[in-house]
């Protein structure tokens, strides 16, 4: 949007507003969400895979959906946010995103 100011003798001058692409683009979240069907060693060898996590990382973020329903294993920009869910749901994980707060 460009605010238009009046200048002097009617012509119409317009201020650019610049905005950088990182002010746009506020940090996402990729939740997982607990679901009765697959085991824990899988969903550990799933986040594994998908992120790069260590044995121990992706334990404590398994558990953590195991234990409190649901684990934000994610944060970054839509786009990528997008994706890692997709490859989640590839995997039959339950997964969505959200807002950082």
């Amino acid at each position: 949007m460009k605010p238009v100011l009046a200048a002097a003798g009617g012509d119409v001058l317009t201020e650019e507003q610049t905005v950088t692409e990182d002010a746009l683009d506020i940090p996402w979240n990729v939740v997982v969400h607990n679901d009765p069907i697959n085991l824990m060693d899988y969903v550990t060898k799933v986040f594994m895979k998908i992120f790069g996590f260590s044995r121990t990382k992706a334990e404590i973020h398994m558990l953590e959906v195991h234990e409190k329903g649901r684990s934000i294993v994610w944060s970054g920009t839509r786009e990528r946010a997008e994706f890692y869910v997709q490859q989640l749901h590839s995997h039959l994980l339950l997964a969505t995103i959200a807002k950082a707060r």
